[in-house]
């Protein structure tokens, strides 16, 4: 009877880490996922050491019909802020706004933005250097994709993105249009916030992550961003 009874305990437990694991695993894969602010391309809306929940349930990429039928999948739209797979290299991630929409026209004069020939207002961009003045007798003649670029038309099924610190961003001025596949969610929340070096952000390998961790237990209190906690994306 002892015997019994130690087994349903044994097997409770085990169908309790079961059922737990199943649970990260479909959280992870479709509701939300962690994503941390590597550069500066979306400064100063989003920071470097900046920790963002991206919600993948919205319009997350569905991989058959059977999870297009259980996942609703829902429409990009002007102005979100959105984590996709790098068109040039899939396994790196970026996160950028979207600014055009299929079969809309882009372009760039004088750094402003103009979608079908229309000036578009972006209260969240941030310059290095003050655009270019405006006049009737100023001539753009740079070549550089930041003062002038397009214009282009943005084919169906793909978006054009841009990072909102216009003059240090790579993006679909530089490498195209985003595939919509490519996206995996939208930027939701910043849950932790801290300010590290540049350089800890921008390292890959073991050495890196080492360096990293040190650094977060030495100055986690000193350096953590607490006014940026919770902070929603916009």
């Amino acid at each position: 009877m002892a015997e019994s009874f130690k087994k349903s305990i044994v097997r409770e437990y085990f169908e309790s880490i079961v059922i737990a694991v199943i649970l990260a695993l479909f959280i992870r894969t479709f509701v939300v996922q962690a994503f941390k602010i590597p550069t500066g391309s979306m400064e100063e809306n989003l920071l470097i050491g900046d920790h963002l929940l991206v919600n993948k349930f919205v319009f997350g990429p569905t991989a058959s019909r059977s999870e297009r039928a259980v996942l609703p999948v829902g429409t990009l739209a002007r102005g979100d802020v959105v984590v996709f797979k790098y068109p040039v290299e899939p396994d790196r991630d970026f996160i950028k706004r979207v600014i055009g929409l299929p079969g809309e026209t882009i372009e760039v004069k004088e750094k402003k933005v103009y979608i079908n020939g229309k000036p578009f207002e972006e209260p969240y961009v941030h310059f290095l250097a003050p655009p270019a003045a405006q006049s009737e007798l100023h001539e753009v003649t740079s070549f550089d994709v930041r003062e002038r670029y397009g214009p282009v038309t943005v084919p169906a099924n793909q978006y054009f993105v841009m990072g909102d610190n216009r003059d240090n961003s790579q993006d679909s001025r530089y490498w195209g249009f985003l595939p919509r596949e490519n996206v995996k969610g939208k930027a939701l929340i910043i849950y932790w916030s801290y300010e590290a070096e540049r350089e800890d952000y921008q390292d890959e390998g073991a050495g890196a992550t080492l360096k990293g961790l040190v650094s977060v237990f030495a100055h986690f209190f000193t350096r953590t961003r607490w006014d940026r906690m919770l902070h929603q994306i916009h």
